[in-house]
């Protein structure tokens, strides 16, 4: 069972996919994937180097910093680096899907932040989203990981509506209660869906 897991920013998603991971499940992480991607001496590292030019590298290695800047001012730069970028994270997450069948397991979640915005959700066999208020994001975003206010509403917008993410639901999680509430959420899903829950 292929499944895809997205959600905003700072809606809880990190605390399913790490509990998933602690329940034995296979988690295939979008965006350690793209980091992978670029890695020093990777085929992506020099492909993006050679497409923005040799001021976004630091003593010939990509300066993710540089690139940021750039990506983060220009949409045009964004899509340049996703058309660099997306394609060599499709194939390390079908290669990555691949072994962990291998290794026999049956469910492989597929954490994908960006998965409404850039992806084909039919793709998977359920797509499940974690939702939280975005006032409760906001105020996550500024007390957890010290961003202004400005920049964490400026980090919302950018991304997808929550509307749009919940259009294409199969299953939804609370993220907006506690830890526990969600991992109560997982485990419950993960019963239904078969998978075998080790005892704590």
């Amino acid at each position: 069972m292929k499944v895809a897991l997205t959600g905003g920013i700072a809606c809880g998603k990190s605390t399913a996919s790490d509990w998933l991971r602690r329940r034995g499940v296979c988690v295939i992480d979008y965006d350690q994937l793209a980091h992978d991607v670029v890695a020093p001496g990777t085929a992506g590292e020099t492909a993006v180097i050679e497409a923005f030019g040799p001021d976004i590298a630091v003593d010939g290695q990509l300066s993710r910093q540089a690139l940021g800047q750039r990506v983060f001012t220009s949409s045009d730069a964004r899509l340049k680096l996703e058309a660099i970028v997306h394609p060599l994270v499709y194939q390390a997450a079908d290669a990555a899907q691949r072994d962990a069948e291998q290794c026999g397991h049956h469910l492989v979640v597929h954490e994908i932040p960006l998965l409404v915005e850039v992806m084909d959700p039919s793709a998977f066999d359920q797509v499940v989203v974690v939702d939280a208020p975005a006032p409760l994001r906001v105020r996550r975003l500024v007390e957890g990981r010290g961003m202004a206010p400005e920049e964490a509403s400026r980090r919302l917008a950018a991304q997808t509506s929550d509307q749009h993410r919940l259009a294409v639901a199969d299953v939804v999680w609370d993220g907006s209660g506690s830890p526990d509430d969600l991992r109560a959420q997982v485990d419950c899903w993960l019963s239904a869906v078969g998978q075998d829950i080790p005892s704590s």
